[in-house]
């Protein structure tokens, strides 16, 4: 789907290895470079999606219907202004989980997951909304759009899908 990201999934079996540390200690570890793995994909879903926000609003000033910049009908203007609140709400969601990995917080297997859940969902909108709303060039090879929702796509499902970290986080908090 993103062919700007590869990714691919490695098996090991039977290879020889060597045990570093304590024995059944390891998770410890790997849960917190999952957790900073997590965070960084949230901030960098942030940055994509204002990225993506901007460059739909800069469209929506030059191209021209009915004698008029198309962002000056008011439809527009409402979707765009729900995609500045999940903006605004993805990016708080990505910086308290920076801060509580920072502070190296209690919660912040919690936050991390927080920030994957809500950071992929509000790109995966902001890069499909704003394709829409570039219209037909918004889904040519010309146009950078479409990188954008790929890249929406593929964050989606990588280090964990929404509804996985929405179990881990129901687990986390004691709910399972």
């Amino acid at each position: 789907m993103d062919l700007t990201r590869r990714v691919a999934t490695l098996t090991f079996t039977d290879g020889p290895a060597t045990l570093v540390g304590t024995d059944g200690a390891g998770w410890a570890v790997l849960e917190q470079v999952f957790d900073r793995a997590i965070v960084a994909l949230a901030c960098e879903q942030v940055g994509a999606a204002a990225a993506m926000l901007d460059a739909t609003v800069e469209y929506l000033k030059v191209r021209q219907q009915f004698g008029r910049p198309i962002g000056s009908f008011q439809a527009i203007k409402h979707r765009c202004a729900d995609m500045v609140v999940e903006l605004e709400s993805a990016r708080s969601a990505a910086a308290y989980a920076s801060a509580a990995v920072t502070a190296g917080a209690d919660d912040v297997s919690v936050a991390a997951s927080i920030a994957k859940v809500y950071c992929a969902k509000a790109l995966y909108h902001i890069a499909a909304e704003g394709i829409q709303m570039h219209g037909g060039i918004g889904f040519t090879w010309e146009h950078g759009a479409h990188l954008y929702f790929k890249r929406a796509k593929s964050s989606e499902v990588l280090f964990g899908s929404p509804t996985a970290h929405r179990e881990r986080i129901a687990r986390l908090i004691g709910m399972v």
